[in-house]
This record gives C-alpha cells, structure tokens and sequence, in this order.
C-alpha cells in the first residue's frame, strides 16, 4: 500500500533525507536511488509518496517515491528550457558577429566554447555523483567556471541534464555570476576594453 509523507530531512551531498509520513509516524529514511524521477534533486517539504521496503541490513526504508510537484512542474520546466536555449543561442550570435566584425579577437570565441564545454562535463560529472552518493564537485567550483565564461555550457547543462536547475539560493548565485561575466564581455567590446584585451593577448604571445 502505498504511503504518503513529507520530506523533513535531506541531505543533498549525501544523497539521502528521511521522510515523516502522514499523522507524524516514525521517520522513514530515503535515498536518492529511491525517487522514480531523478532529474530533479529532492528537497525539505516536499510531499512525496512511497512503498516502504527494507535495505541489505533489514532497516526500513522508502522506495519508488515519487513527489507529487512532478507532474505540475513539467510545463513550466519546458517553458525554462525553452528560455534558456534562446539565451544561449543569443549569445552565441552576438559573440560570432563581434567576432566577425573584428570587435573581438576570435580567441574570446574560442574560450567560450571550451570553457562552456569544460563546465557542461563538469555538470555531468557531478549529477552522476549525486545520483550514486559519491564525492560531489563544489558548488564554488560550479560558479567560478559560469564566472570565467562557462556559463552558456551550465546553462545548458542545467535544463539538458536537469542538474542544479531547481535549486534557488545555486540558481541566484549562477544568475549573478552570467551578469557579471556578461557585464565584462560588453566592456570588452569598449574602446577601454579593447585596448586592455589587445595589451593582454600581446603579453601572453
């Protein structure tokens, strides 16, 4: 028979929270593997549904959970992706055409891309952590890479892979972190900037 609770303890890195079910029961723990949808990370005071099932030891534990805000949240999930590809896509054509109109140097370009690149492995490599409970990457390490350019490839990663998608307090940092980062290439397009970039690829050539 199925169970209905709410998700009163969880621990992201670990991978595993506990469940108080329906009438204030007895604590019911579970792990990530557990939930049916793991595209989206669980989080404290969700209403979830489970079975209860034992693990290897013959402790009590949930299993085929599902949150009842997964199916509610499946539009408006489309509605960002969507947004955020346009973001990207965007970017990307405004990047080319500074590139082509010689506003920048075709190695800012190139950055881009292999920093976007770098930082979409990195996502994956930290969800494939997460949903087995291994060592996870820092969510410092995440931003710095959006920070130094990465952040069209999170971005994508973000909604392809739907990994840090949904988590607020990482969302509004990521978010400063693309103004930032934007800021600094519109000023790099200024005569000011200019010069500092050219000054900087002489120095490093």
């Amino acid at each position: 028979m199925r169970q209905k609770g709410k998700i009163t303890n969880w621990n992201d890195d670990k991978g595993f929270g506990f469940i108080t079910p329906v009438g204030d029961g007895k604590q019911i723990f579970i792990h990530v593997k557990a939930f049916k949808n793991r595209n989206t990370r669980p989080e404290i005071n969700q209403i979830v549904t489970y079975d209860i099932s034992k693990d290897n030891q013959g402790r009590v534990c949930a299993e085929n959970a599902s949150r009842l805000e997964d199916k509610s949240t499946k539009r408006s999930k489309n509605n960002i992706s969507a947004t955020s590809v346009i973001i990207v896509f965007v970017f990307a054509i405004f990047l080319a055409l500074s590139v082509l109109t010689a506003k920048i140097p075709v190695i800012v370009l190139a950055f881009y891309s292999v920093a976007s690149l770098l930082t979409f492995i990195m996502y994956a490599v930290d969800k494939s952590a997460a949903q087995n409970g291994d060592w996870r990457t820092p969510e410092s390490t995440l931003h710095f890479l959006s920070l130094a350019g990465g952040w069209p490839g999170a971005l994508i990663a973000q909604q392809k892979l739907r990994h840090k998608s949904k988590k607020q307090s990482f969302r509004a940092v990521f978010w400063v972190t693309v103004f930032i980062n934007f800021s600094a290439f519109i000023w790099l397009l200024t005569p000011n900037g200019n010069t500092f970039l050219q000054s900087f690829m002489i120095n490093i050539t």
